[in-house]
């Protein structure tokens, strides 16, 4: 870890109201690295060593069965991944690997539970968080167990469209992420994709153009309880 890096560092969230001299412990035994695209960060069944910082870039987190892969969860920075293993002293449960260059905060999971332990500040910021984890999979669970295909594509859209602030959406990461990530396989999502086309959806490469958005709206029917990552 570099002097100069520590500022930055110090400001995360997660980092909030946490005594400098416990700071100074976790971040004596820390790394700030870069990471190429693609490349594999933990392995899942593998013991939780390491917790994880996403500081700017992106990491796709995955499971995989039987020969079979699926996304499980794109984290994007300020985020931590796996931080229930970490405090349960557990094996990984996901992989992860970076979906494009990234920097990541690596914290010895040892450091982490001595600090949980005895500095109330770091403690609260690891419940918020992992309660922040635990409603992000509930939300995706209801996504996936109430709407169809089309209707989940549909509503990833229409975030995307309120993320980026434009009728001109660009996908994040290539669709085959996109389609493991809805719980789809690609040729389903090429297929949902047609079904959207009389909504105005209109597909150009990873460019999505919304030529109606009340279409679009009307058929996807949003939920805040679904899709409102500040609830």
């Amino acid at each position: 870890m570099r002097p100069d890096d520590l500022p930055q560092i110090r400001e995360l969230n997660i980092f909030e109201g946490i005594s400098d001299e416990n700071f100074d412990e976790l971040m004596r035994a820390s790394f700030l690295q870069t990471f190429p695209a693609q490349m594999e960060l933990i392995e899942e069944g593998e013991p939780a060593d390491f917790l994880h910082i996403v500081v700017e870039g992106c990491v796709e987190l995955f499971a995989s069965t039987n020969g079979r892969e699926s996304t499980m969860a794109m984290v994007y920075p300020v985020s931590s991944f796996i931080l229930a293993a970490i405090l349960r002293d557990a094996v990984y449960l996901m992989s992860a690997r970076t979906n494009k260059k990234s920097r990541v905060l690596m914290i010895p999971a040892v450091s982490v539970r001595e600090v949980f332990d005895k500095d109330p500040a770091f403690s609260k910021a690891m419940v918020m968080e992992l309660a922040n984890c635990y409603r992000g999979v509930i939300k995706e669970h209801k996504n996936l167990k109430l709407r169809t295909s089309v209707e989940r594509l549909a509503n990833r859209l229409l975030r995307y469209r309120q993320k980026q602030q434009s009728d001109q959406v660009t996908l994040p990461y290539d669709k085959k992420i996109l389609a493991s990530n809805l719980g789809m396989t690609p040729e389903n999502l090429s297929r949902a994709f047609n079904t959207l086309k009389p909504y105005g959806v209109k597909v150009e490469g990873n460019k999505i153009t919304l030529t109606d958005i009340e279409a679009l709206a009307t058929f996807a029917k949003p939920s805040k309880l679904i899709d409102d990552l500040a609830i």
